[in-house]
């Protein structure tokens, strides 16, 4: 899956990756991993080990990033407390490609084209090793919890109930 690595997505991922110092390697699947359960089957891992990319809009218009675990559907009204705002407004295709750079299902929490408040899923603390997609439906990275928020500077928090 040579042509997957050197889609332009992805190269401008591993050249995040390398900026800030995130050390797995990209790999190309032969499966989508569009959603967290395709990506965990792909590899061979648990769901709740897939740091999935959601993307919601603030009250004031700017992209908020949700790096969740993938066991975890986002509780928007929680996260909305959390975060002292009303609500959070779901997004459609066009506002992920334009906030991040990227398509849906290929989102990363890395390398965006434009500035997004983000947080990121204490969940994902209860692995040693997550996987996060890169930039195309069939690239993922390896990388850890503290990796991650320290390369995104996101913002810890619990952002579903188990």
């Amino acid at each position: 899956m040579e042509n997957v690595l050197s889609n332009p997505n992805v190269a401008r991922v591993i050249s995040t990756l390398e900026s800030v110092g995130i050390m797995g390697k990209v790999h190309a699947l032969s499966e989508s991993a569009r959603s967290a359960q395709e990506a965990a089957d792909a590899l061979g891992i648990l769901v709740g080990q897939v740091a999935s990319s959601i993307v919601f809009k603030l009250p004031d218009e700017s992209p908020l990033l949700v790096i969740t675990s993938g066991r975890h559907r986002v509780d928007t009204e929680m996260v909305a407390n959390e975060l002292g705002v009303a609500k959070l407004h779901r997004v459609d295709a066009d506002y992920v490609k334009s906030a991040s750079g990227f398509s849906i299902g290929g989102v990363c929490p890395v390398g965006w084209i434009t500035p997004a408040t983000i947080v990121i899923d204490t969940a994902l603390n209860d692995y040693d090793l997550i996987w996060a997609a890169a930039g195309h439906p069939h690239a993922v990275f390896p990388t850890s919890y503290q990796e991650l928020l320290t390369a995104t500077g996101a913002r810890a928090m619990a952002v579903a109930n188990d």
